[in-house]
């Protein structure tokens, strides 16, 4: 619940600050003829929008479940970390097209104004994304937003930089080659939180789950004799759900066996919705190599 309440604050912090300074490329773009302050303006407010997505992910996995959405609305936010995945490639992608046109085209060297307003963005974007550093490992879905930040302030410290020397070499096509640089660093990083995120919309394990240690510690569990029907998959960005079938070489205590595997799961594979079907019945032995997924 602290981590909720932390990535929750740091989502609104964000759509905020990040407001604020789309509102105000907008005006100086406007103001002082800038088109590319304004289109950057634009592309800012599609991050807004992105972390408001985010946002509202994070706010939906911790709704109560009910009758017909038994595990809630966690599934929301793997929703929004395949948009945001999208949104980014997408975003990435018209940098690159504009910057091939600029080799055509070059443009002036952007003026004291423009390389003002983008360092702001560098100390805008970049603190916004230090918000999400410590939770970018353990959820795709703040992983993303930290993307979007750290991507725009990697664009706008290009912008200065090449600005900068520009203003005393004159090359022109040093401002689209760094654009493109920073966008194929982004598409890179970006590639696999889409491969993740689509991995997890169709059931399969999460990257933070090791399936073979799964097996391993269900295998090596006192009184485990056998196990078959494994599934694990992701309900959340955060939370991991696991099924399986399994025998034992006795049928003593099985509650305090159930507890106990359950924990070890828990703890050793960081699993947090478990179901365990012990099989008691009549049914042909599976031997050790029945055990499978």
């Amino acid at each position: 619940m602290h981590e909720h309440n932390a990535n929750g604050r740091a989502f609104t912090l964000g759509m905020v600050v990040n407001t604020a300074y789309t509102v105000i490329e907008l005006v100086v773009g406007t103001l002082i003829g800038s088109v590319s302050l304004v289109a950057d303006a634009l592309h800012n407010l599609s991050d807004v929008l992105s972390l408001g997505l985010a946002a509202l992910a994070n706010w939906l996995t911790h709704k109560s479940p009910t009758v017909q959405r038994t595990y809630g609305l966690k599934g929301g936010s793997i929703l929004a970390a395949l948009i945001n995945a999208f949104i980014l490639l997408i975003a990435m992608g018209a940098i690159i097209f504009e910057a091939f046109g600029r080799f055509a085209h070059p443009e002036p060297v952007s003026g004291g104004t423009v390389m003002l307003v983008a360092g702001i963005g560098i100390l805008i974007n970049g603190g916004t994304a230090l918000l999400f550093m410590k939770g970018r490992h353990g959820d795709l879905n703040v992983r993303g937003a930290f993307l979007h930040m750290a991507a725009d302030a990697g664009v706008s410290l290009a912008v200065v930089i090449a600005a900068l020397i520009m203003s005393f070499t004159g090359w022109s096509w040093l401002d689209p080659l760094m654009s493109i640089l920073v966008a194929v660093v982004v598409v890179v990083a970006t590639w696999g939180l889409l491969r993740d995120a689509v991995n997890m919309a169709l059931a399969a394990v999460p990257r933070s789950v090791d399936a073979s240690e799964v097996a391993e510690a269900i295998r090596d569990y006192p009184t485990v004799r056998s196990f078959h029907d494994l599934h694990i998959w992701a309900i959340s960005t955060t939370d991991t759900a696991l099924t399986v079938h399994l025998t034992r070489t006795t049928r003593a205590d099985n509650d305090k066996f159930l507890a106990g595997l359950a924990e070890e799961l828990r703890k050793k594979c960081t699993i947090s919705h478990i179901t365990i079907q012990i099989e008691c019945g009549d049914y042909p032995e599976l031997s050790s190599t029945d055990n499978n997924f």
